[in-house]
């Protein structure tokens, strides 16, 4: 019996589901459901945050701090442990297409969730208790799906702690700013390859980062992020982006005259210095008018 029919929309549309959490599989979505276990989120996007609380009561956790009514609550009728659901009303985007300010956000108001009600620290909120499945006690407390900045008024903001980073959401957050801190510099030692060359370096890097996480992120996620750090390092590099200009120059002469003068095998036309130190050619003429170069 669906419980919720009006979530199922919301499901991926091949998710990973179980029975056993030990032997996670990938099913269609009209399978999917009849499993005890199910992704809730589609990948790189957030619709749901779910918090897991280990407690006899933990379906009424959030009553007890004076939360927000959650979407849904579905709690195991022997031990009374629970996953407590809250419905964002606009999705976040995890993936280079997102904002990486809501993400951010996000991620504080999950680990302050977390908090506030001791739900369990080291939960990915990847996989939860399906609530169409009728091996849960599930409850809808309510229809309303809440903003970011709602959420945000009953928690503490504040910035991760190392432990948060290392899970949730907070995995997402230390994923891109440890890669794109490495990228910053790395790209000058890419200078003269080509783009699938930096992309995959990129994505090596982040997918080693990952590693180090106790529950690793997706790869659907790894790859946005790479992608997302690749592009920007890639667009904002100097040498490329003199490249850019120098091969729009050549389509833009094409048309024109053709100069009598022959390039002098010396000249700094010619040599191009400012590629080899890593910055624009109006830079380096700024310098060297400074007595800088």
């Amino acid at each position: 019996m669906l419980i919720l029919p009006e979530i199922y929309e919301t499901l991926p549309h091949k998710p990973y589901c179980t029975d056993d959490l030990g032997n996670l599989v990938i099913r269609p979505r009209q399978t999917a459901v009849k499993m005890r276990y199910i992704q809730h989120n589609p990948p790189c996007m957030t619709h749901f945050i779910c918090l897991d609380i280990d407690h006899e009561h933990g379906a009424m956790r959030w009553a007890e701090e004076h939360l927000p009514p959650p979407r849904w609550t579905s709690q195991n009728s022997e031990n009374g442990h629970a996953h407590i659901v809250y419905e964002l009303k606009t999705p976040v985007c995890t993936s280079e297409h997102g904002s990486r300010k809501a993400l951010d956000y996000l991620a504080k108001i999950q680990a302050g969730l977390v908090r506030e009600t001791r739900a369990d620290v080291g939960y990915t909120n990847f996989i939860t208790k399906n609530p169409m499945h009728e091996h849960w006690r599930t409850e809808v407390w309510t229809k309303e799906a809440y903003e970011l900045n709602y959420l945000a008024e009953f928690v503490d903001l504040r910035p991760l702690t190392n432990k948060e980073k290392e899970y949730g959401l907070g995995r997402n957050c230390s994923l891109f700013d440890t890669v794109r801190h490495w990228a910053y510099s790395a790209i000058r030692e890419h200078r003269g390859k080509t783009w699938e060359q930096w992309y995959n370096s990129v994505l090596k890097h982040a997918q080693s980062v990952n590693m180090m996480f106790s529950e690793p992120l997706p790869y659907s996620e790894i790859k946005a992020t790479a992608k997302s750090i690749a592009k920007y390092c890639w667009k904002r590099d100097a040498y490329h982006y003199n490249e850019f200009i120098y091969r729009q120059a050549l389509k833009g002469s094409k048309g024109g005259k053709v100069s009598k003068r022959k390039p002098i095998a010396t000249s700094e036309q010619t040599l191009k210095p400012w590629i080899e130190l890593g910055i624009s050619r109006r830079t380096y003429y700024n310098h060297k008018k400074l007595g800088k170069l």
